[in-house]
């Protein structure tokens, strides 16, 4: 059988020292992703306010705990 190439922008690569890199940014993302994946808004919101409970390095644990499959996180 043959298909035609699918496009994909997976896994998302986020250069943490750059613009894409700050809490509002990662927070965002992870709102969106946690759509993309069918999570109901209690689960988002749960990963929201984990991810805001204490400061970067664990924003970005916590980011990386619940979508790692999908976003590489580079610094």
């Amino acid at each position: 059988m043959i298909r035609k190439k699918e496009k994909t922008n997976l896994p998302i690569v986020i250069d943490l020292t750059g613009p894409d890199g700050n809490a509002f940014s990662l927070l965002s993302m992870a709102r969106s992703i946690g759509k993309k994946l069918g999570m109901s808004y209690t689960e988002i919101e749960n990963i929201i306010d984990d991810m805001m409970e204490s400061d970067y390095e664990n924003l970005i644990k916590v980011f990386d705990k619940h979508f790692g499959d999908f976003v590489i996180l580079e610094r």
